[in-house]
Formats: C-alpha cells, sequence, structure tokens
C-alpha cells in the first residue's frame, strides 16, 4: 500500500495541529521534511519516541518547529510505520507541512484511512473501528462507555463466540451427514437447541437496546408547540441554558421554527421552537405555522406547552386531539405555575401519561421535564459498565442471523432434518462472521470508512 498522510486535528487555529504519515516509507518521508535538534536523523529513531525538532522545506528553510513522534510497525495504530509532526496549530503553517509531506511521496488520505488500514492488518476488527467513529462522536456517558466496550472488543468477543460455536456445529452436522458410514456421535438436538436459544437471546439483547442507544447516540428531534404567548420560546431558552428565542409579552413572536439542542442527562433533544399553532389571518405567520405542523408530523417527541393561568379554549383542545392523533411520545407543560393556576393535572390524563407544571420564566420544572423524557424514551436503567449499543450496519446483521436461527429453531423443534436445520444455521452463522468483519465483502468494508472523517 502506498504511503499516505492527513491531518488528524481539526483544520482550526488552536495550540497544535498533527500530521500523520502511515507506510512502510514514512520515516523516509518525514526524514526529509523533520530534522531532530538533539539527535543525527529521523531515520535513527526507534518506535514510541519523540524529538523536538524543526521542520523544512527541500531547500533547508524553517516553515516551523514542533514535536516528532515516531512508532514502529508492527506496533503502531494502523500497523504499518507511522509518524506524527506536531506543529503550531495555524492554518497555513498545518497545510503548508501537508504539502511539504506530500512533496516527499506521500498520498491524501481517504476518509477513515488509517481506521481501515488498521483493520486490513488485523490491529481492530470491524466492530471495533466502527467504536472509534462512535467515541469521537459521543455527546454523552452512555454513548461514550458503549464505544469503549465495543472499542475493547466486547462485542466482537460476544459475536464471536456465537459464530465460533455454530461454525462447530455446522462442521459436526456436515461430518454426520456426509459420512453416515462413520461411527461418529450423533448430533444432540438438546445441545443444538440450547445454542440456538442463547444465540439467539443474545442477539435480542443487541436488538431491544438498538433503538435506544440510536436516541442517546443520535439524539431526539423534539418539538415545542402550543399556541402563541404560552411560553414555549422561555421553556426552550430554560432546556438550553441560555436566551436563544427572543422573548415578549407580544403573541406570534416567533414566525419560524427556531433549532438548537439541548442536554438533559444523557439525552440530547433536537429542539425546535415553532410558531403558536393557531388560526391567523396574517400571511408571514400562517407560513410560520404550516411549518410547525410539519416539525410536529415529523418529530419523535412533543413537548406540549399551556398556559396554566388560563382556561382551555377551543384552539387548546383542537391542538391537543390533533397531537393525539399523530400517536406521538408526549410531554405535556402547564407552564407558568408562578401564577394562580386555572388547570388541573388530570385534564389532561387522556392525552399523555406525562403531565408536568412549570415555571420555565423562574427556570422551574427542568429535572421534571427529563424524568418524562427519560421514560418516554426508555433510555433509564442502563448499565453502563455493560450495555453496547449497535449501530445500523451492525443492526441489519443480527436481525438478518436471528431470522435465520430462528427458523433453524423451528425447523429442530418441528422435527425436520438435519440438512434443513444445518442450511437455516450457515446462513446465520454467515450474518454473524459479517457483523464482526471476519466475513465483511469489500463493499461493506468500503461504506463502513466511507463515514469516517479524515485524518482518523
Amino acid at each position: 500500500m502506498n504511503d499516505i498522510c492527513a491531518v488528524s486535528t481539526p483544520l482550526a487555529e488552536g495550540g497544535i495541529s498533527v500530521i500523520r504519515i502511515s507506510g512502510d516509507n514514512a520515516v523516509k518521508i518525514v526524514a526529509g521534511v523533520f530534522k531532530p535538534l538533539s539527535r543525527k536523523s529521523v531515520e535513527d529513531m526507534e518506535g514510541y519516541t519523540c524529538a523536538y525538532g524543526k521542520i523544512t522545506d527541500k531547500d533547508g528553510r524553517a516553515v516551523d518547529d514542533g514535536v516528532l513522534t515516531v512508532f514502529r510497525a508492527p506496533k503502531s495504530y494502523t500497523g504499518e510505520n507511522v509518524c506524527e509532526i506536531s506543529c503550531h496549530g495555524g492554518i497555513f503553517v498545518t497545510k503548508k507541512v501537508l504539502r511539504l509531506c506530500i512533496e516527499q511521496g506521500a498520498s491524501l488520505a481517504g476518509r477513515g484511512e488509517f481506521t481501515k488500514r488498521a483493520f486490513l492488518n488485523g490491529k481492530l476488527s470491524l466492530t471495533q473501528a466502527e467504536a472509534v467513529m462512535d467515541a469521537i462522536s459521543a455527546q454523552g456517558e452512555y454513548a461514550l462507555n458503549s464505544a469503549n466496550l465495543t472499542k475493547e472488543g466486547r462485542l466482537f468477543k460476544k459475536i464471536s463466540d456465537m459464530s465460533e460455536r455454530f461454525v462447530k456445529i455446522l462442521g459436526e452436522l456436515a461430518a454426520w451427514v456426509d459420512y453416515p458410514e462413520e461411527d461418529l456421535p450423533e448430533i444432540q438436538e438438546d445441545n443444538l437447541r440450547e445454542s440456538l436459544e442463547e444465540a439467539l437471546c443474545g442477539l435480542n439483547k443487541i436488538l431491544a437496546d438498538y433503538d435506544s442507544g440510536m436516541v442517546l447516540k443520535n439524539g431526539v428531534d423534539t418539538v415545542i408547540v402550543g399556541k402563541p404567548n404560552v411560553g414555549k420560546s422561555t421553556l426552550m431558552n430554560m432546556l438550553l441554558g441560555f436566551d436563544r428565542s427572543i422573548v415578549t409579552d407580544v403573541a406570534g413572536t416567533t414566525r419560524d421554527v427556531i433549532e438548537e439542542r439541548a442536554k438533559l442527562g444523557e439525552l440530547i433533544l433536537k429542539l425546535s421552537d415553532t410558531a403558536g399553532i393557531h388560526d391567523t389571518q396574517d400571511k408571514v405567520e400562517k407560513i410560520g405555522v404550516d411549518i410547525a405542523r410539519k416539525k410536529l408530523a415529523e418529530a419523535m417527541l412533543v413537548i406540549e406547552v399551556f398556559d396554566i393561568s388560563k382556561e382551555l379554549d377551543g384552539e387548546d383542545r383542537e391542538l391537543l386531539e390533533y397531537v393525539k392523533s399523530l400517536n406521538k411520545k408526549t410531554i405535556i407543560v402547564l407552564n407558568k405555575s408562578d401564577l394562580k393556576s386555572v388547570l388541573r393535572k388530570e385534564d389532561f390524563e387522556e392525552y399523555s401519561d406525562h403531565v408536568t407544571e412549570i415555571s420555565a420564566k423562574l427556570d422551574e420544572g427542568r429535572s421534571s421535564i427529563q424524568k418524562a423524557a427519560e421514560e418516554l424514551l426508555g433510555v433509564t436503567g442502563y448499565d453502563a459498565d455493560s450495555t453496547i449499543f449497535a449501530n445500523e450496519r451492525q443492526k441489519s446483521c443480527a436481525e438478518r442471523a436471528k431470522k435465520y436461527l430462528e427458523a433453524a429453531l423451528e425447523s429442530l423443534n418441528i422435527g425436520e432434518t438435519l440438512d434443513a436445520v444445518t442450511v437455516m444455521i450457515d446462513y446465520g452463522a454467515d450474518a454473524l462472521l459479517e457483523l464482526t468483519g471476519e466475513k465483511a465483502t469489500e463493499a461493506v468494508v468500503d461504506e463502513v470508512f466511507s463515514k469516517f472523517c479524515v485524518g482518523k
């Protein structure tokens, strides 16, 4: 494989930038760019050592000073020779150092190419490689713990143990079917049934955690709806912890959709503060109301806001019925609890099991909204030390494996021949091996790493 290089830190002004080079000739390439001050040459450096020195162009002119770290194959991230140049974090100087490496013979790395090489060189399984990006993109403790567990190899080991057991069973079944005249031990159906049931139990756990995992990793599309002037914008500002939406006593101030992310515990709510949903003759306001209805239809979680100091009117009841008809996960917020209440929680029980009184103005009630959201979205009670959240590719493989193993178990239970059982187990084992990457096609591998950032 050719030698590759890329900027592995964000391309923005900062304290330092890191340029990573990997390949058989990585050390030689860097020797043409970096001149250590405390030793004779880069090529004399051992693995896991650093040197301070000057970064120079082909004419020997100093471009910057920095630190070089050398990792010798196979004890490196990619399994190849790897060098990392840490220079000052200016955008121009970073690009300049990268160009110097390219001039010395390195090619610009593609998305995820360093981690892809780690996978191809046996340093990581496919699930461990995917966990690298999960760790980078993690926005909460659960998501990070899950990524670290996967990166440690927990998911690979769990699936690998299943697939190894079935590969062994397939070998025994094949020998028993193909050589009936040999004195081979007969396959014990009870043992086979137990293996299938244990595998299905493990796959069901992975699939059950998937939806909650996506919620914790990617966030939840959440819409705040209500009539004008019930406190939707004040509520959004309270959830965000800063003033994002304009708050006035004038009804209809919000005419467009304002979007931000709010972190409630481990949950990320992708909030949309919409225009008040009501009948209006104002053309501009009507556009905002139509957009609000569209956002409402697309959302996973809806926060309906009502003014606790005012009786429900026809528009309030119409909104309640409309949201109910959409069958959304809904939290009903009775806002302005600092004023005299004329509404009761009992009035809203048919519309949601999660009704809470708050005062967004006084910043009271954030925790009750968090608790309701966690219960609605099923993200409470996780064991952070054992829960692994699968991604979409892994889920697809697990679903296919489950389908085939369920078919194998059914065939076994109704007394079909072991030939039929063997076919289904074979398909199931293939799906498990694809999940771990041990039998993944080149197209699957390319798709996985296409989602990575350049430089990782």
